[in-house]
């Protein structure tokens, strides 16, 4: 098929691979433009910009598709459908209608659970015992379009947003060529009215950690928010990343510090498996520890 291709951050670029390799023809690809980046904040292109370019596919970056000319200029690509994979911007009718076979948008959840912007840190910060991809034909609402076609998938006791962001981008890029292969014969499944939840952006302020919440909580609040914003706490009055933790057994003052790098919390406690100081890489909790101590107590 010729495909438009939309697409931002790192989770979108297995697609963008994925639908090369088997033979679609990308009439363009779609993305947020560069943004200032590092020391010297130049402007740096986005994961899928760049990859784009390095396999010389023509790339767009328009602040806004709601302008006549950039729908005409979407418009003329002539494309049978388009892929949409954490874009990063509305699409109105006008552009979700160019397409002889619309838009397609890979969401990272099991729709209607998790519409919105952050699928993936939710399900886990939530507790959920599985999540998955979802290829939904795409309409004027916010992820609220029929699925075409589902998968779940388990989340691990020890998995962070990271770890599943990654098999998650891999399944995507597998689900949408097995829907483009499909395509005449898949029959769309309007979106349930129960079960709708949305996945609010994260905010930073929620990274703080709190001592008091149930070890469960404080396990699924650390890999949830890994590696950003990191969930955190002060170690001595220096603010430490938590990276990856695991519940474990054990009790005590809420923040105390049992043995090793196993804290204790509400009830129960966690052991943190990866931590990470300002300014310093991340580590694993036997170097983090052979750094300095730790105090008797976190904050």
């Amino acid at each position: 098929m010729r495909v438009i291709f939309m697409g931002t951050p790192e989770f979108s670029v297995p697609v963008l691979e994925a639908l090369v390799a088997a033979g679609h023809e990308v009439a363009a690809v779609y993305c947020q433009p560069p943004r200032p980046a590092g020391r010297g904040k130049k402007d740096r292109p986005t994961p899928v910009h760049a990859r784009a370019l390095e396999m010389g596919v023509e790339v767009r970056h328009p602040v806004s598709l709601r302008a006549g000319e950039a729908q005409a200029e979407f418009a003329a690509l002539n494309a049978d459908v388009a892929v949409v994979v954490a874009y990063g911007l509305i699409l109105p009718q006008a552009v979700l209608g160019a397409p002889r076979l619309g838009c397609l948008n890979i969401h990272a959840s099991l729709l209607p659970r998790w519409r919105g912007a952050a699928p993936i840190h939710r399900a886990i910060l939530s507790g959920d015992a599985e999540t998955g991809i979802c290829i939904m034909q795409m309409d004027a609402g916010l992820d609220t379009g029929a699925v075409l076609l589902r998968e779940a998938t388990p989340i691990g006791a020890e998995e962070t947003t990271v770890d599943l962001h990654d098999r998650l981008s891999e399944m995507g890029a597998r689900l949408i060529v097995e829907a483009l292969d499909r395509l005449p014969d898949l029959v769309p499944e309007p979106q349930p009215d129960t079960g709708v939840t949305y996945a609010a952006k994260i905010d930073k302020a929620e990274a703080r950690i709190d001592w008091h919440r149930p070890a469960t909580e404080v396990d699924r609040r650390i890999r949830g928010l890994s590696p950003f914003p990191g969930a955190w706490c002060e170690v001595a009055g220096a603010r430490v990343k938590l990276l990856r933790s695991r519940v474990v057994a054990g009790h005590g003052a809420p923040g105390q510090v049992l043995s090793g790098f196993t804290v204790a919390c509400g009830s129960g406690a966690i052991e943190v498996l990866e931590a990470q100081r300002q300014g310093k890489r991340a580590m694993s909790a036997d170097e983090f520890l052979r750094g300095a101590p730790l105090p008797e107590a976190l904050t």
